[in-house]
């Protein structure tokens, strides 16, 4: 070969070893920046998850807390227990009247109609 020619080759392989360092450390970044960016993805997609998995219990929880309790002041909620045990009482007395009533009515003796006797034979 010629001298020329092969300071030429010898210039080509230093570039390039001088290149490939950097060219290394780009990839090197490159690939960094891009598992970086996965796991960020994927935290923000987690995280999303979570949130929705929060906000269905949070929609449960308010389903849940819908019925609101009374707030009674002590004179009416005494006024709506006496009412309630008068309505009570009422509904008691009125079942023992039926009762009451409905065996009297067993114990009473009243003939039953029947019909001739022998059916076809008095025609």
């Amino acid at each position: 070969m010629k001298m020329k020619d092969l300071r030429k080759k010898i210039r080509r392989i230093e570039k390039r070893l001088r290149e490939g360092p950097q060219k290394l450390a780009k990839l090197k970044r490159r690939l960094e920046a891009a598992e970086a960016a996965k796991a960020l993805k994927a935290a923000r997609k987690s995280a999303a998850r979570t949130a929705a998995a929060r906000m269905a219990e949070a929609k449960k929880r308010v389903a849940r807390k819908a019925k609101r309790k009374r707030n009674l002041s002590p004179e009416r909620r005494a006024h709506l227990s006496a009412a309630m045990k008068a309505r009570w009482a009422a509904k008691r007395a009125a079942e023992a009247n039926a009762k009451t009533a409905s065996t009297a009515q067993d114990f009473r003796t009243e003939p039953t109609p029947q019909g001739p006797e022998g059916g076809d034979a008095a025609v």
